[in-house]
């Protein structure tokens, strides 16, 4: 996997390769394995830039409640429509490796398309899971109705406050003026 890290080429040399990083195919082909094998999958999704307490408590949280924990991670085009234009601050590449380094990650495949209806439907969760910040209400209609189609049931996680990666952006910019 290419690191998009062009102005420094020791960076080059890096290859961000892992066995938990899938295409959308590969992440089907695996979740019908786990599935052969009577084994539960868990769903989840987002950003994950700059992986901070609140993404390692949610995670772990998140992989209890099955056998295996599948991350659909929002691609750089697609966090930029939802955060603006100056994120993500790491690429998905980075980002997808770093969550595949995770004891408690099953698998991660990036997803292009502004809602997760498709991956939903292919991947067939047998659990969706949102941190506690968000409701059955706030989640998207479409993908609503993809987990329902699906059977897949939807779990909501305790929100761990006072953890968000705009804050730690925050906090970075201030620890770098004093």
């Amino acid at each position: 996997m290419d690191n998009n890290c062009r102005s420094d080429e020791a960076c080059q040399a890096v290859t961000l390769d892992s066995p938990k990083l899938f295409s959308l195919a590969g992440a089907m082909e695996r979740r019908e394995q786990l599935r052969a094998a009577g084994r539960r999958v868990v769903l989840t999704n987002g950003i994950f830039d700059l992986l901070h307490t609140g993404h390692l408590y949610y995670l772990q949280k998140a992989r209890a409640l099955g056998d295996a924990l599948f991350i659909a991670l929002n691609a750089d085009a697609s966090t930029r429509a939802l955060k603006g234009p100056a994120r993500p601050v790491q690429t998905e590449e980075q980002r997808a490796y770093a969550l595949g380094a995770l004891a408690c990650v099953d698998a991660v495949f990036v997803f292009n398309t502004p809602r997760l209806d498709a991956e939903i439907r292919a991947i067939r969760p047998d659990i969706y899971c949102k941190a506690g910040d968000y409701t059955l209400e706030k989640l998207d209609p479409g993908e609503r109705a993809a987990l329902e189609a699906v059977g897949a049931r939807i779990e909501f996680m305790p929100f761990l406050a006072g953890f968000s990666t705009t804050a730690l952006i925050a906090k970075i910019k201030a620890a770098g003026a004093v």
